[in-house]
C-alpha cells in the first residue's frame, strides 16, 4: 500500500502537476520494485495497481476529452538482456522460428508531453494532451499556436490522429528561464516541464509567447491504413509537414537496435532536445495487431531507458530559495563538475528531510546524477560520517524573517509572513485583485509588475493607496487621466466589499471561496475571526464551524500568530473597510446541502452557477465524497462524476440544474 500510494503521488505531481519530485530513473525504479512485487505476492495485487495505471486523470480547469483509442505508455528496459528477451518474446508470441527475424523500429524518446492531434478532412479540429491514457484536457487553442503542428495537412486519411510529443530546445528553454528571471517570473526546472506547463496553460496568448515545438511518433483513430508498417506510416506522416525525427532507422536484428541505441546516446549531448532512451516498435503493423496489448501498454513496443548520468564534487554551500508560494527550497552548491557533456554547479536538495535523510553539511563529497535530464540532483553523501557541524534548517524566512513552518503531515517549510514576504509579493496581489476576491477591475499582472517596480506596492493595502501616485502615474506609457480614474474608481469601489471574498483574498493556506464564505457565516466579521483564531479556544472553536476542519483551523491560528500578517490585516481592514457578513441565502429544499458543479457548463460561468447554489441556501463544494448531496454535471464530466455514480449521489444535468432554480 505504501509503495502504491508513493507511486501515485508520483503521477500526480508528473502528469497533473508539472512539477516532479524525483528523477525519472529513481520513478522507475520504484515501478520495477512493485512489479516485482506483485510477481511474487499475486494475492496482494491492489485494483489501482500503478502497474493497472497510466499517467494521471487530468484535473486543472481544461476541458476534458475522452481518447477514441487509448493513449498508452511503454514498458521499459535498462539493459542489453532485457532489449533481446523483448525480441524474444514477440518470436515466441507470433510463433516464429528462431532464426525469424524481428524488423523493429528505433527512434529517439523524447522527454516532452504527450498530445494527439486530430485531422478531420485535412483540418486540424482537436489537440488533447494524454491524461489518464483514457481521458486527457483539450489544449486545441494552444496547439495552433505551435509553428511546427500545420493547421491543414493535403493527401491524408479522411480522418486522421497522430500522436507525439511537445516539448522545448534546450536553447529555447534557456533563453525562456533567462526572461523569466528577469521578469520575476517562474523558473522551470526543466524543459519537459516547462513544455508541459506553457502547453496546459487557459490563455492560449501565454502559450503563443513560448517556444514549443512538435515531433510525431505514431498515430490513434484513422479512417483507412496508413502503410502496412510502423516505418512507412511515419513517413507518410512526415510527408504531410508534420516533424518526425530524422533518427527514426529500420533495424533488422539485435546488433543493429543496439548499435543504433548507442549512436543515439553518445549523440545525446548535441541533440537540440532532451531525450531519455530510446524506442523499439515492431515494424510489421499486421504483427503489431497480433501482438496486442497487455495491462497498460503494447506488446510491440518497448522503451530502452538510458542509465543515470553520475559524478562526484563538493558540496560548498546550502542557499535556501524561496517560492512564490513560501515554500523554502534547499539548493545545493557545487564545486563545478562535468556530468555527461553538462558543467553541473547546482543541485536540487528538495526539502529539509531531505538533507536530514542524507546527513549533508557543507564540505561533504557528494555523488551526483543527471537522470532523465532533469536538474541533477544528490544520491549519496560520501563523507556522511566526518566529523563537521550539522547543516541546520532555518525556521525563519532569509526574506522576510517571518516564520517558516511545516504543517503537520507535510516534509516542505514555508514562510508564514504572505502579505508582507517580498518573494510571494506578485502572486499575493495578483490573487488578492483577482476575480473571486476583491475583483478590482483594471489592475492586472502587467500593471502590478509595474507599480512593484516603483515601489508603490510592496503588500495589498498598498493597493488603496494608490491614489498617492495618480499625478506621477498620469503619463507613464499606456496610462492617462481617464484610465489612471478608471483604475482609482474600481479600487473606491471595493471599500465596504464583501468580507467573504477579502478574507479569501488574504491568501491564507486551504482558505478557498467556499472556507472564506463558511467562516464569514460562522463570525461575522474578519476582527471577529482574528480575535476568535488567536483564542485559547481557537482550534476547536475553528473546527466546529461547518466545512472547517482541522487542518484549515490551524492554518487560520499560524497566519494570526505572525505579527506581519495582523498589522497588514489591519490597515487593510481600516482601509477596505469590508463589511459584516450578511446571508442573501433563501429557505429553500436545498438549504444546508452540499452541491458538486464538474465537467463544462455550457450556458453560465463555474461562478454562476456556485453562486446560484449559494442563493437557495446551498454550499458549493470542490469534490464529491459521501457528505455530496448533488452532482450537477456538464459534458466533459470526469472522475467526479464517476465517484458521484459509485456513492450513488443524485446527478443533474445543466439543464435539471437551471430548471430546479428557477422553481426554487
Amino acid at each position: 500500500m505504501r509503495l502504491a500510494k508513493e507511486i501515485a503521488r508520483h503521477d500526480r505531481l508528473y502528469h497533473d502537476r508539472d512539477e516532479p519530485e524525483i528523477s525519472d530513473a529513481d520513478y522507475d525504479a520504484l515501478v520495477r520494485e512493485n512489479r516485482e512485487l506483485e510477481a511474487r505476492f499475486p494475492h496482494l495485487v491492489r485494483k489501482d495497481s500503478p502497474s493497472a495505471r497510466l499517467g494521471a486523470a487530468p484535473t486543472s480547469s481544461l476541458a476534458k476529452v475522452t481518447h477514441a483509442r487509448p493513449m498508452l505508455s511503454l514498458d521499459n528496459a535498462f539493459s542489453d538482456a532485457e532489449v533481446e528477451e523483448f525480441v524474444a518474446r514477440a518470436r515466441r508470441f507470433l510463433s516464429l522460428p528462431a532464426d525469424a527475424p524481428v524488423v523493429l523500429t528505433a527512434e529517439p524518446k523524447i522527454d516532452g508531453l504527450s498530445c494527439s492531434l486530430r485531422y478531420e478532412n485535412g483540418a486540424l479540429v482537436q489537440a488533447a494532451t494524454r491524461g489518464d491514457g483514457a481521458v486527457g484536457e483539450d489544449v486545441t487553442a494552444n496547439v495552433r499556436t505551435i509553428a511546427d503542428i500545420p493547421q491543414r495537412i493535403d493527401g491524408a486519411p479522411a480522418l486522421l490522429e497522430v500522436r507525439g510529443e511537445v516539448y522545448m530546445a534546450k536553447a529555447d528553454f534557456a533563453a525562456l528561464n533567462a526572461r523569466q528571471e528577469a521578469s520575476g517570473g517562474k523558473i522551470f526546472a526543466n524543459p519537459r516541464n516547462a513544455a508541459a506547463g506553457s502547453l496546459r496553460q487557459k490563455d492560449a496568448s501565454v502559450t503563443a509567447a513560448r517556444p514549443l515545438r512538435f515531433l510525431a511518433h505514431g498515430w490513434g483513430e484513422v479512417s483507412e491504413p496508413l502503410a502496412d508498417t510502423q516505418y512507412d506510416a511515419m513517413k507518410r506522416i512526415e510527408g504531410f509537414g508534420i516533424p518526425v525525427s530524422d533518427l527514426l532507422v529500420r533495424v533488422d536484428n539485435l546488433a543493429h537496435t543496439l548499435a543504433h541505441y548507442s549512436k543515439i546516446e553518445h549523440a545525446r549531448a548535441d541533440l537540440p532536445f532532451d531525450i531519455d532512451g530510446v524506442v523499439y516498435k515492431v515494424d510489421r503493423l499486421d504483427l503489431q495487431e497480433r501482438l496486442g496489448f497487455v495491462a497498460r501498454a503494447p506488446r510491440w513496443g518497448l522503451a530502452h531507458k538510458f542509465p543515470a548520468e553520475k559524478a562526484e564534487t563538493t558540496l560548498e554551500a546550502i542557499d535556501i530559495q524561496v517560492g512564490r508560494t513560501g515554500k523554502l527550497t534547499p539548493v545545493g552548491r557545487l564545486k563545478p563538475v562535468g556530468v555527461g557533456g553538462v558543467i553541473v554547479s547546482n543541485v536540487t536538495l528538495h526539502n529539509r528531510d531531505e538533507i536530514a535523510r542524507l546527513g549533508l553539511r557543507i564540505g561533504d563529497r557528494v555523488r551526483i546524477q543527471r537522470a532523465g535530464d532533469v536538474i541533477p540532483q544528490v544520491v549519496e553523501n560520501r563523507t556522511r560520517d566526518a566529523p563537521r557541524d550539522p547543516y541546520v534548517f532555518p525556521d525563519h524566512c532569509p526574506e522576510c524573517g517571518s516564520e517558516a513552518v511545516a504543517e503537520e503531515g507535510e516534509v516542505d517549510v514555508r514562510c508564514t509572513g504572505g502579505l508582507i514576504c517580498p518573494a510571494q509579493r506578485l502572486e499575493r496581489l495578483k490573487h488578492f485583485v483577482s476575480r473571486g476576491a476583491m475583483d478590482i477591475d483594471g489592475l492586472g499582472e502587467k500593471s502590478l509588475v509595474e507599480f512593484i517596480s516603483l515601489d508603490w506596492l510592496k503588500a495589498p493595502s498598498d493597493i488603496f493607496r494608490l491614489k498617492a501616485h495618480r499625478d506621477q502615474l498620469i503619463g507613464r506609457e499606456g496610462w492617462q487621466a481617464v484610465s489612471v480614474d478608471k483604475l482609482l474608481a474600481a479600487i473606491d469601489a471595493r471599500i465596504g466589499f464583501d468580507p467573504a471574498r477579502f478574507l479569501f483574498g488574504l491568501g491564507i493556506r486551504h482558505v478557498g471561496a467556499v472556507t472564506a464564505k463558511d467562516l464569514m457565516k460562522a463570525f461575522g466579521t474578519v476582527e471577529e475571526l482574528e480575535r476568535v483564531a488567536r483564542s485559547d479556544s481557537a482550534i476547536a472553536d475553528l473546527s466546529n464551524v461547518e466545512g472547517v476542519g482541522g487542518v484549515v483551523a490551524q492554518a487560520v491560528v499560524d497566519f494570526f500568530h505572525e505579527p506581519h500578517n495582523r498589522e497588514e490585516v489591519a490597515q487593510l481592514l481600516a482601509l477596505a473597510k469590508p463589511a459584516a457578513y450578511v446571508s442573501t441565502a433563501r429557505e429553500t429544499e436545498w438549504s444546508g446541502k452540499t452541491i458538486v458543479f464538474t465537467g463544462t457548463l455550457e450556458t453560465m460561468s463555474r461562478d454562476e452557477a456556485k453562486a446560484q447554489a449559494e442563493r437557495l441556501g446551498a454550499r458549493a463544494a470542490g469534490s464529491v465524497s459521501a457528505k455530496t448531496d448533488l452532482v450537477v454535471a456538464g459534458p466533459g464530466a470526469g472522475s467526479k462524476l464517476k465517484k458521484a455514480e459509485e456513492l450513488g449521489i443524485r446527478v443533474m444535468s445543466e439543464g435539471e440544474w437551471l430548471a430546479e432554480v428557477a422553481n426554487s
